[in-house]
């Protein structure tokens, strides 16, 4: 009997999860239309390209193939560079540095065929503790940060997809209001409104 009882909280649980939305932490709902990706990189087996194409698979993505017929009927994801800064962000009492701030901004294009191309870029901010007593540990960590960035980068991308989807889905809406609108003549002022009898 006690075992039922757990068993139907637990059945319970789940099915409250599962229908308020709710989401394993770095997944996203990406739109049908963008299911299917061809993904283009300078650095195709680059640490960025790897860890964007394993954050897609994770979000149930196909990545395709980049062939003609492909680019035709696919959307792509171009990916851009990553470029990495840092500024100091404190020092210690002799002048020397003692943490830094690092930056990494990620840009990328999506191809829509037919529809247009679409910008999206990101930026992930950590700090960055510079010990000199550990040169080694130092380096070890910092390697261990700028992959931890990388990941959430990807992440953000990813999530950067809703945001394609809307702009298009805005592109659609706004398209025949201006198409309507161009096909319509210009208006010539009447000689009342010019002041010209």
């Amino acid at each position: 009997m006690r075992h039922l009882i757990i068993r139907l909280f637990v059945l319970l649980a789940v099915t409250l999860i599962a229908g308020c939305g709710f989401h394993p932490r770095g997944t996203t709902q990406v739109p049908s239309e963008l299911k299917t990706l061809i993904v283009n990189s300078s650095d195709p087996y680059g640490p960025l390209a790897r860890t964007v194409r394993q954050q897609l698979r994770l979000n149930n993505v196909t990545i395709v193939e980049d062939t003609k017929q492909n680019r035709t009927d696919i959307p792509t994801l171009r990916l851009g560079a990553e470029v990495q800064g840092r500024d100091t962000a404190s020092v210690f009492i002799s002048g020397t540095t003692a943490e830094y701030s690092l930056v990494m901004n990620v840009s990328a294009q999506v191809l829509l065929p037919g529809k247009g191309i679409y910008p999206i870029s990101t930026a992930v901010y950590r700090s960055f503790f510079d010990n000199p007593n550990a040169a080694l540990a130092k380096d070890a960590e910092q390697d261990m940060i700028v992959q931890e960035m990388r990941q959430r980068a990807a992440e953000q991308l990813v999530r950067k997809l809703l945001s394609v989807h809307a702009a298009q889905m805005n592109s659609k809406e706004t398209l025949p209001a201006t198409a309507s609108d161009a096909a319509l003549p210009a208006e010539r002022p009447s000689s009342s409104t010019t002041g010209l009898q």
